[in-house]
């Protein structure tokens, strides 16, 4: 594992991204702008869970099956959340099912 900008492991600042979800995403694209790894793990922490909760405030306001379908998708949020956690942990630059492939593109398209 590398040091990074800040002076962390690349790994643990990997971690970070995904403590607080999209808040920590965004801390963490702002702040490291050389480590690929960093980046990559902040961007897909940020559209990752900012689409989730979009998702699960939309989903709440339908009656009847609006909510249980939100708990499942905070269920899935949070399993997401740990395996991020993990694969980042082991240095691992894991793309989630949808979001990762968004997260690399975006990174790409604006050249962050």
């Amino acid at each position: 594992m590398s040091k990074t900008k800040l002076g962390l492991e690349e790994n643990i600042e990997g971690v970070l991204c995904y403590l607080l979800g999209e808040i920590t995403g965004i801390l963490f694209l702002l702040l490291e702008r050389e480590n690929d790894f960093v980046k990559f793990h902040a961007m897909q922490s940020i559209i990752t869970f900012l689409s989730l909760k979009i998702i699960t405030v939309i989903l709440i306001n339908i009656p009847y099956i609006g909510s249980p379908i939100a708990l499942l998708i905070s269920l899935v949020g949070t399993v997401l959340w740990i395996l991020g956690m993990y694969n980042a942990y082991l240095g691992k630059r894991y793309k989630f099912p949808i979001f990762g492939d968004i997260a690399e593109e975006l990174l790409r398209k604006f050249n962050i």
